[in-house]
């Protein structure tokens, strides 16, 4: 297994970037949109037939940690946008953070599905906790999760994710999408194992994981280590 966390700390950093995070996590088996990494537009010039529109484009960094804050993300995109919002990503990034060393443009699939957020953090009493709920404003204002210790089978997890007040917008409420709630409890075991393994890991960020009637995704994310 690569020492995704030796390297980090050799650079001086105590967190994985996007990238590197979805690598270590897809060694557990967790599903994960990892996405083409672009460094020029011509670059995108090679790679645009190869890939399922509409798609997300973010900024790469080891000095940025919340892309959005710089402008550095951009969604929905459609081929011939391709060069125009990788030169806005560019230029917004040059901007709003002048010190930051970009290592390019991660140009990713465009998921549908129901936004979901799963977390870890280590408690001093506890250990690591497990969080999951629904994204977007669903977590933001509604605080709407649920919390267990790992490590968690696949029916706790499900157990888990039927307790927060929102699971009937999972259910396909008001003629919406069922999601696959045997993958998305999949997912939560296995990310469960994952933080179990790696004592030094605080918090992990995976934000959203996109669910909808096949699948369960990690769409971004991010991991802290001491």
């Amino acid at each position: 297994m690569k020492d995704f966390i030796g390297k980090a700390r050799d650079e001086g950093r105590t967190f994985l970037n996007e990238l590197e995070s979805k690598e270590f996590l897809s060694e557990y088996g967790i599903q994960v949109e990892t996405g083409v990494l672009v460094k020029t537009p011509d670059d995108l010039e090679e790679i645009a037939d190869s890939l399922e529109y509409p798609v997300v484009m973010k900024v790469l960094s080891n000095q940025i940690l919340h892309k959005s804050d710089v402008g550095g993300v951009r969604v929905n995109i459609g081929r011939d946008e391709l060069k125009e919002v990788f030169m806005d990503i560019m230029n917004s990034v040059r901007q709003r953070a002048p010190e930051a060393e970009v290592e390019g443009i991660l140009v990713q699939k465009m998921h549908s599905g129901h936004e979901t957020i799963v977390g870890m953090y280590r408690d001093q009493q506890f250990g690591p906790v497990i969080m999951f709920g629904l994204g977007g404003i669903f977590v933001e204002i509604l605080k709407d999760v649920s919390f267990r210790l790992p490590p968690l089978s696949k029916d706790e997890a499900v157990d888990m994710i039927k307790e927060i007040r929102g699971y009937p917008v999972l259910e396909g409420a008001r003629g919406g999408e069922r999601a696959n709630l045997d993958s998305l409890a999949d997912l939560i075991s296995r990310f469960s194992e994952f933080v179990m393994d790696f004592e030094s890991i605080r918090e992990v960020d995976l934000n959203p994981v996109m669910v909808n009637r096949d699948t369960a995704v990690v769409i971004d994310a991010r991991i802290i280590f001491e």
